[in-house]
């Protein structure tokens, strides 16, 4: 149903690889200069692989890929080990990251044996530059046989042009730039262990991202460019989402406030739901959150065939209140596991985009809402009737128009009608409306 493809033609991939807690995300958050992965010191914090665009010397753009730390097979009940090496296997770089305080250690040696073995070229990256004790023991790292080597200071700064311009002398000749397509982002977000990386791994037809029963596996927000019948779409894979009050540990807590601001990156909302649980609460939160930001929403109800005829009935009878605030979205019953009606969420999604990007002109605009007004008039405020002039789309994504009147209208019935008459009129079930009324 789909296929993986890069960011842009032939940007190549480079990715940050190394042993726990040696600084690789602090490295990447530096190189690709936001905070996108998240930063602990507890060990094994990052978990998925995570996508970073640079812009380097030169001119060149590099995809750049953070990865969760190498350990022994026995010590790696999650498979991140599984998630490295496939970051190694679609890139052409490697950054080799060591903690240069601690000097060479037994565990680097190990790690350089597994990945050396690829054959990938690699830069030796020692962090932690700043200290007294990564100088006097930077000559040690000589016995990797890893050439070039350069000293940094990931969190500082130190070292990092001297990185950037090796990246760019050991990338492969750049090829002529493709065209770029504006690529709609698409946020898959839900209460945990609802299903949300067994979604975009069913989508993409390989695992992407790691998936456990464990609530919390996913934490880091997890970019990935797919191509869907010749559209180009940017998924976004979200921790999930939770009341403050059940987060426990800060780097959870960082990924909770993560996947907030990427509902803000996207301009649609997978909203996915257990099927067996109904519509929580906590589903509606996230809802009403996706509506206030103005994203489309489409809502997968995840784990359908595994539902009896009792669950059934507790999910339709919990749905009304969700429908209510998305305003009749999408909604597409599937099995992200066994991958059954997964082929009706991509159509679903991509018919919700399109509306979200409704262009009406100005004389379609005002034919709507001249028969809404006939329809139903407003109520009279001190005696005197609202009365609308003129009305105009200012912009889209989400639809926005431009009312001017003899008066202002407030957050009552008479706006919410005009807004529900407008999205029957054009079928803007799961995309959020807005109307600006101004006094002429």
């Amino acid at each position: 149903m789909s296929e993986t493809v890069p960011p842009a033609g032939a940007t190549p991939a480079v990715a940050v690889v190394g042993r726990p807690n040696v600084g690789k995300s602090t490295l990447f958050n530096r190189l690709v200069g936001r905070r996108q992965a998240i930063v602990h010191d507890q060990p094994g914090v990052t978990r998925d692989r995570i996508f970073g665009l640079v812009e380097l010397d030169a001119g060149r753009v590099v995809q750049l890929i953070d990865t969760g730390g190498l350990v022994p097979p026995g010590d790696d009940p999650l498979g991140l080990g599984e998630q490295v090496f496939l970051a190694i296997g679609e890139s052409d770089l490697l950054l080799f990251v060591v903690d240069g305080k601690d000097g060479l250690v037994a565990a680097d040696e190990r790690v350089w044996e597994a990945i050396r073995r690829t054959g990938k070229p690699a830069i030796l990256v020692v962090n932690k530059g700043d200290a007294r004790a990564a100088k006097e023991q930077f000559g040690e790292f000589h016995a990797l046989g890893i050439e070039p080597q350069v000293l940094v200071s990931a969190e500082h700064g130190g070292g990092i042009e001297d990185l950037r311009q090796l990246v760019v002398g050991k990338l492969p000749p750049a090829a002529p730039a493709a065209d770029e397509v504006e690529m709609p982002s698409i946020a898959l977000v839900g209460r945990p262990n609802v299903g949300k990386s067994s979604l975009l791994n069913g989508l993409l037809g390989q695992p992407r991202v790691l998936v456990s029963p464990l609530a919390g596996t996913t934490r880091d927000p997890v970019d990935t460019v797919f191509a869907w019948e010749q559209r180009r779409f940017r998924l976004i894979d979200t921790a999930g989402i939770r009341r403050r009050s059940k987060v426990s540990g800060a780097p959870e807590e960082l990924a909770v406030m993560f996947a907030r601001r990427q509902m803000e990156r996207a301009q649609l909302v997978v909203l996915l739901i257990d099927a067996a649980d109904g519509v929580t609460t906590g589903d509606l939160t996230i809802a009403g959150t996706a509506w206030e930001l103005g994203r489309a929403v489409v809502v997968a109800v995840n784990k359908w065939d595994l539902l009896d005829a009792a669950a059934r009935e507790r999910l339709e009878h919990s749905w009304p209140r969700l429908d209510e605030i998305l305003a009749g979205p999408a909604r597409v019953n599937l099995s992200a596991l066994t991958g059954r009606r997964l082929d009706r969420l991509m159509p679903a999604v991509a018919a919700t985009l399109d509306r979200y990007r409704l262009e009406l002109t100005t004389s379609e605009v005002n034919r709507l809402f001249e028969r809404a007004v006939a329809r139903h008039q407003a109520p009279q405020l001190r005696g005197q009737p609202w009365k609308l002039f003129y009305a105009t789309q200012v912009s889209t994504g989400p639809p926005t128009f431009m009312l001017f009147a003899n008066r202002t209208l407030g957050r009552g019935g008479y706006r919410r009608y005009l807004e529900n008459r407008l999205r029957e009129a054009c079928g803007l079930g799961g995309v959020p409306v807005r109307l600006v009324v101004r006094k002429r």
